[in-house]
């Protein structure tokens, strides 16, 4: 590993318990396979460096095999097969109990305080922190469906995850890590978890394996972004309670009494937008969009448990002129964010996962390369708690994304520090963040410490 991290060990950490029965493969469907070619989510949290009594490499790692066991879909291992009678391919999770990387790094240069930039930036150091730079969702049957990295530092520890999108999603990532906490904090002997609920949900009329055309999982060139002239850079920006109750009252002060109901989130996300947009120098008659993440668990009939295990995101997009959502008020623009999330209903998956089969195209490029200048993409959510997380030595300091699911607009949220805050890591071409850095009505709702 370059740079300040070294890596000192790396190994597998599998199920406690090698116990295959009742533990299948996993089919995917449209909403899984439309995420092939997409980078990696990574995520990490910093803590404060606990005491060497602690034994925190092996301590971890014994409580990891024991999560595993709860959540084995991430110790297995995506499969793909060859489909000769029409020349395509399939997909599926192979829970076979493979398990999961286990990267053990430190560095002796690199503090806290190091991480916490004042004025909000992110040091290019911290790629190192995080494992599976580059790595996608399609990327072969020997890659883990989860990786780990410990990384110790002079006064804290790094820990963090990169995990297979095709599995699971920010709700599932999030209730595992959860539990590897507890586990972890409590010695794993006294640990109780009901079983692992699957979300074993396939839409009827669509077969599998879903069939894919040869063509569209091989890697494409770099793309477009990675060749651009502009470069983009990583900052953590910060909303408190009160700045975001500023900026939701005054989003439905600005809409009919009956429309009334925007969120803390959408107004957020429909506020930075807005002021992105507005500094890059778009024509105004040209389209922008804002892409969410939207969670369908509760939006498909029958409704799955809120807790199931699996990836159930959608993503949806609202699409306006840059003249019209610069035009329109935040409250106007942010009632368009708010009804295509409540838009997201049965009738629409259905709809998108029938599409998706008969018309399988473009699925060799992710997000980042359909991603230009006119397009916001907001990821993660302020709602998943991410600061209740101790595994014995006490509560995490800060939390921070990874670089290998970033380019330009790309906008990650998390829970702020404080109750009822919320933290945006950006990824902005330079001379937009320059200018939003500068910007009165930004700096009005926004801090970078």
């Amino acid at each position: 590993m370059a740079g300040v991290v070294d890596l000192v060990s790396s190994s597998i950490v599998q199920p406690v318990n090698s116990n295959q029965a009742g533990r299948t493969k996993i089919h995917l469907t449209p909403f899984d396979l439309s995420l092939l070619s997409f980078n990696r989510p990574q995520r990490g949290l910093l803590f404060p460096k606990p005491d060497p009594s602690f034994h925190l490499i092996c301590r971890l790692k014994t409580s990891l095999s024991l999560a595993l066991d709860i959540y084995f879909p991430l110790a297995g291992r995506l499969v793909k097969t060859k489909n000769l009678e029409d020349s395509t391919v399939s997909f599926y999770v192979d829970c076979d109990d493979s398990g999961a990387r286990f990267l053990h790094a430190e560095t002796k240069s690199v503090s806290v305080s190091d991480i916490l930039q004042p004025d909000g930036s992110v040091p290019c150091f911290l790629k190192h922190f995080f494992p599976g730079n580059g790595l996608r969702n399609c990327d072969g049957a020997l890659e883990p469906l989860l990786v780990v990295q410990v990384t110790e530092m002079k006064d804290g520890v790094f820990i963090c995850y990169c995990y297979n999108h095709l599995v699971a999603d920010g709700v599932s990532m999030w209730d595992f890590f959860n539990t590897w906490c507890k586990i972890c904090s409590s010695g794993g002997s006294s640990f109780n978890h009901k079983p692992l609920v699957l979300k074993g949900w396939f839409l009827e009329g669509i077969d599998y394996p879903i069939h894919i055309p040869v063509s569209e999982t091989e890697r494409p060139p770099p793309s477009r972004e990675s060749s651009s002239v502009h470069t983009v850079k990583h900052w953590t920006l910060h909303f408190t309670k009160k700045n975001i109750l500023d900026l939701k009252a005054k989003a439905n002060s600005e809409v009919a009494s009956n429309d009334q109901g925007i969120s803390s989130l959408q107004a957020v996300s429909t506020h930075m937008w807005r002021l992105i947009i507005g500094h890059r120098g778009l024509s105004q008659e040209g389209e922008t969009q804002c892409i969410l993440a939207v969670d369908l668990r509760q939006r498909i009939d029958p409704p799955l448990e809120k807790d199931c295990f699996g990836n159930m995101v959608s993503l949806a997009s609202a699409v306006t002129t840059v003249e019209e959502l610069m035009d329109r008020s935040l409250g106007l623009a942010a009632l368009q964010l708010r009804k295509l999330v409540s838009s997201q209903n049965n009738e629409k998956c259905k709809f998108f996962a029938e599409e998706w089969v008969r018309n399988v195209k473009n699925l060799k490029l992710g997000i980042g390369s359909k991603v230009v200048g006119d397009t916001i993409v907001i990821a993660s959510s302020p709602r998943f708690e991410v600061y209740n997380k101790d595994f014995g030595w006490g509560k995490p300091i800060a939390t921070r994304s990874g670089p290998s699911c970033s380019f330009d607009g790309k906008l990650t949220l998390f829970p702020g520090i404080n109750e009822g805050s919320i933290d945006v890591h950006a990824t902005l071409r330079s001379d937009v963040l320059v200018n939003l850095l500068a910007d009165d009505v930004f700096l009005e709702h926004t801090t970078t410490a």
